[in-house]
């Protein structure tokens, strides 16, 4: 690789020998951030998810780079690994950005308005976590993507979670939950075909055995948002409320099925396998030319300060209109604070916070998996592995630690698909032990974690801290239970032939 070419180059010219990690080198900056991280809750709450936790990561990224420096290797070693690091995430970032564009102009246009407002005539507050699961589980299925299927759909069923008096954190987990099954089983699903490439395993075979975990958690899920469902339902607000929203809604817009337009065009272009941030920029520029043709009035409101002149011309506030809700979101001024608060939102500006979050993470990780200190923990936890059950529990604690200290659930993926896929061959395993193991707890398991980025974006999107929303996304918790259990009593572990000599 070029930052190890360098290395030896600058090693060469500067008589310092390259090192191998100690163990004290490995987990000095795990615990530097585990205390940076742990303060910064303690200090901030959930707030410090809005600047403090990124603090405590570049801080952690720079110690991890001072006793990386300390082994020899160059700081242009060092920088090179950062910036391969950061590059890695480029199209996450671009995801973000137009999530947040789509969410302005789906608020501006009465798209996501017009979702909560026939949400609110049709899903029962009994039965409404159990309905957001597995409406987005049908969806991700669909389109094979828990990102779109969160920024979009699963925006307007927390907003509707607050209109109708339920808990938009619960809500939230459920919507997650639903998310994650898709990204799990979707011939569509870009983590799923990536679990299957990186291990040697058949796509459609890797799928099936998925389905083992995966249908049992979803169906415990469901039982116990059913349930949680009713209960809240009960407490849910009473008609004489409700009915005052669905007036607001439809005062502040035109409630009508071309609303939807967005939407659809979304749909489309992921099923035919557009790039994802493209799918989503173009579903929400397609917001931003319906909105003046569909919500005039609410456009101008936007734009215009009542207290100000006018504008002279109304096609330049249109214009306005569009650019500030792709930037800064878009802005409801009724007289129900619920209403507000979901319909004031977006915006490409609302995403920074969570850039700033993935790239402090992305950093960390880099520098932690590129000069061998996670291997250099990960290794003696493998020879002790002697039992299949043991081994499977190793990369699923892995793997979820990976998601804990690199911030990112491609890393949670395929670094233990790549590390223990010879193991899994010299015991005579079959790959799609592995690809499920890693699937459970690399991809299924990032959501979870505040500062992982797909934490951050779900947290960011849905307008939920993930401190509140991750101990309802069952789904996501049940997963690497159920393939912990299934290593462990030896139910539907394939085996190879023969092991690897």
């Amino acid at each position: 690789m070029a930052q190890r070419e360098l290395d030896n180059e600058m090693s060469t010219s500067s008589s310092r020998p390259i090192r191998p990690p100690s163990y004290f080198d490995a987990l000095a900056p795990l615990v530097v951030l585990a205390l940076m991280i742990t303060s910064s809750v303690a200090l901030f709450g959930l707030d410090a998810i809005n600047g403090p936790i990124q603090v405590g990561l570049f801080l952690a990224a720079m110690v991890t780079s001072l006793i990386v420096s300390k082994n020899g290797h160059s700081w242009q070693a060092i920088g090179q690994a950062g910036r391969q690091g950061v590059s890695s995430v480029v199209d996450a970032i671009f995801i973000l950005f137009a999530v947040g564009a789509l969410i302005g102009a789906w608020n501006m246009s009465g798209t996501i308005p017009t979702l909560v407002y026939y949400g609110i005539l049709m899903i029962h507050p009994n039965w409404f976590y159990l309905a957001t699961i597995l409406v987005c589980a049908i969806i991700s299925l669909g389109i094979g993507s828990s990102w779109t299927t969160a920024g979009t759909i699963g925006v307007g069923l927390v907003g509707l979670s607050v209109m109708v008096g339920v808990s938009p954190a619960i809500a939230a987990g459920a919507v997650i939950s639903g998310c994650y099954v898709g990204e799990k089983m979707s011939p569509l699903s870009e983590t799923a075909i990536l679990s299957a490439q990186i291990t040697g395993s058949d796509t459609n075979t890797h799928l099936r055995q998925q389905a083992w975990t995966s249908l049992p958690a979803l169906a415990i899920a469901a039982i116990l948002f059913a349930v949680l469902g009713f209960a809240d339902g009960v407490r849910g607000l009473g008609e004489d409320v409700i009915a005052s929203e669905l007036r607001a809604l439809n005062g502040l817009f035109w409630i009508s099925p071309a609303n939807l337009l967005p939407l659809l065009v979304l749909v489309v272009l992921s099923v035919l396998r557009t790039p994802a941030a493209l799918a989503i920029m173009f579903s929400a520029l397609c917001a931003a030319l319906l909105a003046p043709f569909t919500q005039p009035e609410a456009v101008l409101r936007f734009v215009v300060d009542p207290d100000a002149a006018p504008l002279g011309s109304p096609a330049i506030a249109f214009v306005k209109g569009g650019w500030l809700a792709l930037a800064n979101g878009y802005q409801a001024n009724s007289v129900i604070p619920m209403v507000d608060a979901l319909l004031s939102r977006g915006g490409m500006s609302s995403m920074l916070t969570t850039v700033w979050l993935i790239l402090g993470a992305l950093l960390f990780g880099t520098l932690l998996d590129e000069f061998g200190l996670m291997a250099k923990l990960i290794t003696p936890v493998l020879n002790r592995a002697k039992s299949t059950g043991r081994l499977i529990a190793t990369v699923v604690g892995t793997a979820f630690g990976l998601n804990l200290v690199s911030g990112d659930q491609y890393v949670a993926v395929v670094l233990p698909a790549r590390l223990f896929r010879g193991e899994f061959e010299r015991r005579g395993l079959a790959s799609t032990n592995l690809s499920r193991a890693v699937c459970d707890a690399g991809s299924v398991t990032s959501p979870l974690i505040p500062w992982n980025s797909c934490g951050a974006y779900m947290a960011a999107v849905l307008g939920v801290p993930t401190l509140l929303y991750g101990p309802y996304c069952f789904f996501n918790i049940l997963s690497p239970l159920l393939t912990l259990l299934l290593g462990f009593t030896g139910i539907k572990i394939l085996k190879t032939l023969s092991p690897a000599p």
